[in-house]
């Protein structure tokens, strides 16, 4: 199958989901999880980080590992792929869905409207526990981490933390898009993380590949396409573009 031929695809889907993955922040330089496992983390695996037991044990600890992993994220920005499906939102509004693993942000920085971010946003927060009336009330109280200064409940990366369930919403809208969609383009993921490969194998659209190798969904592909998010999507989804 060739790029060409799935531009047809495009063209002719009247709804489309672009499931992205890490493959797709990597073009743009975004940190691995483990590129931030130096100095005082050095001794951790980030699986010993990013949980709420870690965080409730040592918090100021989990909090200024975030905080690099913000500044390490804030330093790289959208790239071409990000960009061509962006601009195809703005051309086509509400013809197609973005469903994310990645919590960079860079689909929302690169202006995708209404990103499905299953596992969360590295840049927000919010609160540990419920809040209650006072934590809603004030400014969060400063500190590492900020904590609502009458009862104490402290503010937390807004991550889908190991263990830790997908957000129902987003989830539940992403299969929604999956089951109605006529064409999935899955971008920059290996296929491996569930649920949200599931909804390759779920939608009854045609799915295409855009990978520079060999993924766990091939099987599920009608089209494999090898190379990179931002090689391809622009040409995939610019059609202003000479074929």
């Amino acid at each position: 199958m060739t790029p060409q031929a799935v531009r047809e695809w495009v063209r002719e889907a009247r709804r489309i989901v672009v499931l992205t993955g890490a493959g797709m922040s990597a073009e743009s330089g975004v940190p691995t999880f483990r590129d931030a496992q130096s100095g005082l983390w050095a001794n951790f695996r980030p699986e010993e980080l990013a949980t709420e037991q870690a965080f409730r044990a040592h918090p100021s600890m989990v909090w200024e590992w975030y905080a690099l992993r913000r500044e390490m994220i804030a330093k790289v920005a959208p790239n071409a792929g990000h960009l061509a499906i962006a601009a195809f939102q703005q051309r086509h509004p509400g013809r197609l869905a973005v469903v994310t693993q990645n919590v960079d942000g860079l689909h929302q920085r690169a202006g995708s409207p209404g990103v499905l971010a299953l596992h969360g946003n590295i840049a927000d927060d919010r609160w540990l526990d419920a809040p209650r009336a006072c934590c809603d009330a004030q400014a969060p109280e400063a500190g590492t981490p900020p904590r609502c200064a009458t009862c104490g409940n402290l503010r937390r990366p807004a991550v889908v933390w190991f263990g830790e369930m997908l957000p129902a919403a987003e989830l539940e809208a992403a299969g929604e898009a999956a089951a109605r969609c006529e064409l999935m383009l899955v971008v920059g993921t290996s296929g491996l993380v569930y649920p949200a490969a599931g909804l390759a194998r779920s939608t009854r659209g045609r799915v295409v590949i855009v990978n520079p190798g060999a993924t766990d969904l091939d099987d599920a592909a009608d089209a494999l396409l090898a190379g990179t998010a931002a090689a391809l999507l622009p040409l995939l989804l610019d059609e202003e573009r000479n074929p």
